[in-house]
């Protein structure tokens, strides 16, 4: 079985490079051990999104007579929750397998490992295991790997799928725990906070870094810890979890505070979500001599790794472990691929890291890009920060949401936009606007320029610029 192209992994950086190869005209295979979709669409951003919504609509249920309606005896139904979570990632993945029909895609379903000799640059080969066992090689001249990752394990918090988890049975308990202990504040921690806490389970966040959402701006952190204390949920930062003890009905965890003293905190459940590591082993990397540099693959500009026809993106590569940084990487890489093969008639602009943005959909949201007021301060810039409390948006009062802010940051010389970070009301829905400002080297005079529509939250934007230079009309 001969192709021009062979994508091992269908999740986001997978499924896209497999397509825009097609469209180049290549004869493209996509090999996936598990779902079409990859973790994204069957266990992580998909699914996650719709418990979260489940939880938003009981909160408003909750609070329905903020609203002058009267909604009384509103359950949440676990079960019928996880169902439809289930739901929804088993249909986003069932429209990948119509992508790969639609573009002429074969689809392999098995488990890949590139077979030693593919490190020249004609006549790579990939051996696919099937679950019943059936192996066959696959040819191709390009290979693309996008293996993604998963969670990552600590030693003193081993995961045995029942009372400590990752982020994959978290999705799909058997029944609500009571209690849960979240160890990690990045977004998949705080994403699950907030969907059991909302219905109904004690949540306590256990974070090793001195404040929450530690990769985001001070302030944003600062934000978050105010509104879910005022939504019951405890968050312990400068703590460690030195160790867990599974041999009663629960889990007691020893917790190592920052003074050096401990405590013993109790839950039903133990959710490990101290970030993800790299599905890199047993791929045939050593076999191929392909280099990798802390558990990731090494790779150029173009997705390129240091073996000729050989790419990778997504999570098994450095930089954001984002589903939308590995989609824009296996777009690249398949068109540089057209690149090489006179197919495409340029080099693909390489991505810029810098300008990836990032966002977290716990409630509030949360959402950056650029730098955060201290990386630009120690990057040598003179800064103007603005910042805009959506407790002055006219869209914020009437939606009743109006926690967070939009903070922006210029550079003072010249009025180029460094960055924005963002914690509030579907703020998710407002980056990408500054994602394209910066792309574009917007400047704080365009920005202010810019008509804005009214009332909306993106107002934000414009008044957080407007704040920075001492001409913010609304606060």
């Amino acid at each position: 079985m001969a192709y021009d192209v062979i994508v091992i992994g269908s999740g986001p950086g997978g499924y896209p490079a497999a397509i825009r190869a097609s469209q180049l005209g290549f004869k493209v295979a996509i090999i996936e051990k598990e779902s079409l979709g990859g973790i994204c669409l069957n266990w992580g951003c998909i699914p996650t999104k719709a418990l979260i919504k489940s939880a938003q609509v009981y909160d408003y249920m909750k609070h329905s007579t903020d609203y002058g309606i009267n909604v009384t005896g509103a359950q949440p139904d676990f079960n019928a929750v996880i169902k439809r979570s289930r739901g929804v990632a088993d249909k986003m993945s069932k429209g990948v397998q119509f992508l790969m029909k639609k573009n002429k895609i074969d689809v392999i379903m098995g488990t890949a490992k590139i077979s030693a000799g593919s490190s020249g640059k004609e006549g790579k080969q990939v051996e696919v295991a099937s679950k019943e066992g059936k192996n066959q090689i696959v040819e191709g001249k390009y290979i693309i790997i996008a293996t993604g990752g998963r969670s990552r394990e600590l030693p003193n918090l081993k995961q045995d799928g029942k009372k400590v988890i990752g982020y994959r049975e978290a999705m799909i308990l058997p029944q609500q725990p009571k209690s849960m202990l979240v160890v990690g504040s990045g977004a998949i921690g705080v994403e699950f906070a907030y969907v059991y806490n909302s219905m109904g389970t004690k949540v306590t966040i256990v974070e090793f870094m001195p404040r929450a959402v530690p990769i985001e701006d001070e302030d944003v952190s600062k934000e978050l810890e105010k509104q879910y204390k005022k939504q019951g949920i405890e968050i312990m930062t400068s703590a460690t979890v030195e160790s867990v003890d599974t041999s009663g009905a629960g889990v007691k965890a020893l917790v190592k505070k920052k003074d050096g003293s401990t405590i013993t905190l109790e839950a039903d459940i133990v959710l490990s979500a101290v970030g993800i590591v790299a599905n890199i082993e047993n791929i045939g990397l050593e076999e191929a001599g392909i280099k990798t540099n802390n558990g990731r693959i090494v790779i150029d500009k173009y997705q390129q790794t240091n073996v000729p026809g050989i790419f990778a993106i997504g999570d098994c590569t450095p930089n954001q472990a984002l589903a939308h940084k590995a989609g824009k990487e296996g777009i690249n890489a398949a068109e540089y691929i057209g690149y090489l093969e006179k197919k495409f008639n340029h080099q693909p602009e390489p991505v810029d890291y810098g300008n990836v943005p990032g966002c977290t959909y716990c409630t509030p949201e949360i959402a950056s890009v650029g730098f955060t007021e201290a990386a630009a301060k120690e990057a040598g810039y003179e800064i103007k920060v603005g910042k805009f409390p959506f407790m002055a948006s006219g869209k914020a009062s009437a939606a009743g949401a109006t926690e967070g802010f939009v903070k922006i940051i210029y550079d003072a010389k010249y009025g180029e936009l460094l960055g924005a970070h963002m914690i509030g009301n579907n703020v998710t829905e407002m980056i990408a606007e500054i994602s394209v400002a910066r792309k574009l080297e917007t400047t704080a005079h365009e920005i202010l320029n810019a008509i804005h529509p009214h009332p909306t939250m993106s107002e934000g934007v414009k008044e957080a610029t407007a704040a920075a230079y001492g001409e913010a009309i609304d606060i």
